[in-house]
This record gives structure tokens, sequence and C-alpha cells, in this order.
């Protein structure tokens, strides 16, 4: 009977299904921001609109005042502004009265007008009546700016702002679905990887099998042994690319050691493995295994190929209150520090073979799958490279 993993499908389609969520949720926001646009502004042109029919009536008032003149007509103009804030003062610019402000606040607050004449002296040149030839019998008024010219002011910017906003978010959702596709075609690859290994896996064991029928070295078996079974865990580690991994309690310390004694058996005795553990012991987090596994065999081989097959490998273990701390220290050529953000990088390799994929991977998996971090925490061309490993403890 086959048993099929759907967990990687479920995954790839909850992402699918998150990205048309924000499509269908921009597309909204923007038929609102349309829409929003085309009724405010037909909302300012109905008011323009009665602005103007306004003017036309006055205009027609005074052309029958020119044939009959009398005062209807000026105190019509006069009783029908209603929109635009007036300050009158006299020659000194003391105020003398006022036209459509806020007559309780005038009452209340005595700064209150004050400070609107100053707002209006910044906004317009005041107007004067001078009602005789003397330079001390006039009136000034100063006006100020109607709510509706505020708002034809203000209107563009608020569009813009806008846009840019959906801009903003549009650009994000299309940078977010580029990362889901780029995890699709890794995750792809990762379980193809899988699939392909299988075949010689499978002949290699019986290989070793035969070995052993026709009585080979063990030591020799052993270690063959050891490289397929670890050939296993690789593909073990690719099949589970894309699948949401299975979290056990495990001993940090116990794993580490495991991964430092397997390098060491397959490097030069020039390289020097240590591992230092700080406080309370054992130490204990929620890990995928095979995957925790991975992330400490990339470092080891980062800081191998660093070091170029001789120098110091060191592992130090901190087991804190809160979280577990693994800093991988070499003394390698280290990391120039143009390039210190570009080592997680898809792609980013200063290795003349290699995808660049490594330490990509490793960080997903830490950050990802164990809600842990992984960054370079020290780097000194010449001297070496640390990087730190931050679990939650349980």
């Amino acid at each position: 009977m086959l048993n099929y993993d759907f967990t990687g499908f479920n995954y790839f389609s909850g992402m699918i299904g998150f990205r048309l969520h924000w499509r269908w949720l921009f597309a909204l926001l923007g038929i609102g921001i349309v829409c929003g646009t085309i009724f405010y502004s037909q909302y300012l042109a109905n008011k323009i609109e009665l602005e103007e029919q306004q003017k036309i009536e006055q205009w027609l008032a005074a052309s029958k005042a020119i044939l009959n003149p009398d005062l209807t007509l000026p105190n019509l103009i006069r009783n029908e502004q209603h929109s635009i804030p007036v300050i009158e003062t006299n020659e000194k610019d003391s105020i003398t009265s006022y036209f459509n402000l806020d007559t309780l606040k005038a009452v209340r607050d005595k700064s209150y007008l004050r400070n609107q004449l100053k707002t209006f002296r910044s906004q317009n040149p005041p107007l004067e009546i001078k009602w005789s030839d003397s330079p001390y019998t006039a009136n000034r008024y100063y006006y100020g700016h109607t709510a509706l010219l505020d708002q034809v002011h203000y209107f563009p910017i608020i569009q813009l702002l806008l846009v840019a906003i959906l801009v903003f978010f549009i650009l994000y959702s299309i940078s977010a679905s580029n990362r889901a596709t780029q995890n699709q075609v890794w995750a792809g690859m990762a379980k193809e990887t899988a699939h392909q290994l299988g075949t010689p896996l499978s002949s290699l064991q019986g290989w070793i099998e035969m070995l052993k029928e026709e009585g080979s070295t063990p030591d020799t078996v052993l270690e063959l042994q050891k490289d397929v079974d670890r050939l296993k865990l690789i593909s073990d580690r690719f099949s589970k690319i894309g699948s949401i991994p299975n979290l056990e309690e495990s001993d940090i310390i116990f794993q580490v050691r495991q991964m430092v004694e397997y390098m060491s058996r397959r490097t030069t005795s020039k390289v020097q493995f240590s591992v230092e553990t700080q406080g309370p012991s054992p130490v204990h987090a929620n890990i995928s295994r095979p995957l925790f596994d991975w992330v400490i065999e990339n470092l080891f081989k980062n800081a191998l190929d660093a070091m170029e097959g001789k120098g110091k490998i060191s592992v130090d273990i901190k087991n804190e209150p809160q979280q577990v701390i693994i800093d991988v220290t070499d003394t390698g050529k280290g990391i120039p520090a143009t390039n210190i953000r570009r080592v997680f990088n898809p792609g980013f390799t200063t290795k003349k073979r290699g995808w660049g994929l490594g330490l990509t991977l490793s960080k997903r998996i830490m950050e990802e799958y164990h809600k842990g971090e992984l960054f370079v925490r020290h780097s000194e061309p010449g001297k070496g490279t640390t990087f730190r490993i931050v679990l939650k403890r349980i």
C-alpha cells in the first residue's frame, strides 16, 4: 500500500490561497480608492457649481440695480456671504467686527480673533474701504480660506498618499508572491533531489551487504555503512524541505557532538574541533533533528572552506533561562563587511563550486521551521567568523 505525504502540497496550497486573498484585497482597496475619489470629486464639483449659480444670480441682481438703484443688492450680497471668514478692522488694525467665525469661541477666548487675524494676513492681502480722503478713516477687511478651498487644496495630496499606500502594498504583495514562488521552486528541487538519491542509495546498500557476506574488513564496511546512512539522512533532509517538520525535544549538546564526531573523521588532522558548554546541562530544545544537523553541518563546511584545510572550529553552547545560544567560530579568512549582509542571499557564494543555497536554506530552517535565529555575530578578515544560532528553550 502506497503512502503519500501531502504536507508540502497543503503548505503550498495555503501559500497560493494566501496570495489570492491578498490580491482580492488589493483589488477591492483600489476600487474603493477610485470610487471614493470619484464621489468626492463630484461632491466638490456640486459645491463649486452652487457657488457659481449664486455668483450669476448676484451678477443679474447687480445688472438690475444699475437701472434701478436701491439697497437691495448690497444687502443681498452681504447677507448671502456666509462661507468666507472675514475680520473687519480700522486703520490701526483694531478689530471692529467679524463675519462667519465662531462667535461663542470669540467670546470665550480673547486671543481667538487675534490669532485668526494673524492667519488671514498670511493667506491673503487685505481689502480696504476709504470713507474719505483722510488716511484715518478707512476700514480694512482680512479674509481667510473657505472650507471648500482647503478641501480643493488638500484633495490632490490625499489622493497621492492613498495611491502611494496602494502602490506600496501592491509591491509588497508582488515581493511576497515572488518569495513564495522561490520557496516552491526550492522545495521542488529538494524533493526531486531526494527522489533521485533513492536509487543509488538502494544499490549502495546492496553492495554493502555483499561485502559483508564476502568477509571484507569490518572497519571498512562499517565506514561505508556510515556514509550510506549519511546519504540516507541527506535524502531525508531534502524530502522535508517544503513540509512542516516534526519538532521533538532533543539534547542540543548531544546533537552537536554527534556532528563534530562525524565531521572530524572526514577532515584532516590539521583541523581541530572543540565543544564548550555554559550553564546547566543537558540543554534541551524542540528541534527537527535531521534539519538541525543539516544546519550545523553547513556551518562546519563553510568553516572548513574558509580555513582551507587547517585551523580550529569551536562550538560554544550557552544554556540561558529563555533561550539556547550556539556560536560556531572558525579561524578562517573571515567575511568582508560588504558581504556580511549578502551571505544568506540565494545564489551568493565565493566558492568556485556550489549553488550558494546552503546558508540560505539554513537560515530558513532556523527561522521559519524552528522560530529561531541564524546570523553572523562577528567576522574579521584574516581572523575568522562566528555564526550564531538562537533557539527558544522548552
